[in-house]
């Protein structure tokens, strides 16, 4: 609960599925705090917005957004690299405290709930699993893998969709390697920051039916924006496919364009169905997966209401 005497440092948390308009209130908001006198550091949640290979397909932000207002962890990693969980939360830890022992109030925005959670619940102290074992669960199709880890960790098998396969081959790898389930890791997180900030919550759930145009629209803006530039770029460095951001939603369907399997208005039919099952997964996550009590905003956003809603947060972040 906020306070007004609160010693804690104040930290915005703008979440919401894609198409949802976190990033245009977390702007409105830091341009609110400015106007009072407070700086503001929006730090990116999107998993795929940290890659700066794809800043059309995974929606950051403008230059000239991000030259107003200052913004940390966007398109900052090379899409040779894996950014996971654990590497974004330490950077997204620092980019926090280093704001705030300067005055500056974080606005963390973003739609990927699991980098959310893990930096204020904490990460799991997992120990390092052997690379043979982790070999063995990776081999595996995901259905087998799955089949396995309903045998060995039947609570987390039931958590998981049977054919997300970095998360299945995770989960067993881990109760191969240690002995013991994910869950029994879980419940020992270290590291979060709930307790050692004051945060002011907001998460966006608008109705299903404007969210679901909003995707398909996003993607035809991005396809005549230069999505398919981007791919082809991507291709050209003949990178793994395995890689997090050749697995950006866009990047497989346009691919398959590419290589002359589908027509360019297949590929984008599809990328949207991809963003809309995608958006679906991630409404379900932030609909249940966060206190009660945190806020949450079931209308259709637009200037009017996202200039009264970034007024309403920054009192809140001012005042208590």
């Amino acid at each position: 609960m906020k306070s007004a005497m609160s010693p804690l440092p104040s930290v915005a948390l703008i979440a919401g599925p894609t198409a949802s308009g976190k990033s245009a209130l977390a702007i409105a908001l830091a341009r609110a705090l400015r106007t009072a006198g407070r700086e503001a550091l929006i730090i990116n949640a999107d998993a795929s917005g940290v890659y700066r290979d794809i800043p059309i397909l995974s929606a950051q932000p403008s230059r000239a957004d991000q030259a107003d207002v200052a913004h940390a962890l966007v398109g900052h990693i090379d899409a040779a690299e894996n950014c996971n969980a654990a590497r974004w939360v330490e950077e997204a830890r620092a980019a926090i405290d280093a704001a705030t022992a300067e005055g500056i109030i974080p606005i963390i925005a973003g739609g990927t709930g699991l980098y959310i959670k893990t930096l204020l619940e904490g990460i799991a102290p997992v120990p390092d699993i052997p690379p043979e074992v982790r070999e063995e669960a990776r081999a595996l199709p995901v259905a087998d893998a799955h089949a396995q880890l309903a045998r060995l960790d039947p609570v987390s098998a039931s958590r998981l969709r049977p054919t997300d396969t970095t998360r299945v081959q995770r989960a067993l790898e881990v109760v191969l390697g240690t002995g013991k389930p994910l869950t029994h890791w879980q419940q020992q997180n270290v590291g979060g920051i709930a307790e050692r900030i004051d945060l002011t919550p907001l998460i966006l759930l608008p109705p299903r039916d404007w969210l679901r145009a909003r995707c398909d629209t996003r993607l035809e803006a991005m396809g005549k924006a230069g999505a398919l530039e981007e791919v082809q770029a991507l291709l050209a460095r003949r990178l793994d496919p395995a890689l997090p951001a050749m697995r950006a939603i866009g990047v497989p369907e346009f691919a398959a364009h590419l290589s002359g399997s589908c027509s360019l208005a297949e590929a984008l039919v599809q990328a949207q169905a991809a963003t809309r099952q995608f958006a679906k997964r991630q409404y379900t996550f932030f609909r249940g997966q966060f206190p009660a009590e945190w806020e949450r905003l079931d209308k259709e956003l637009n200037d009017i209401l996202i200039d009264e809603l970034a007024i309403k947060l920054r009192d809140r972040l001012l005042t208590g």
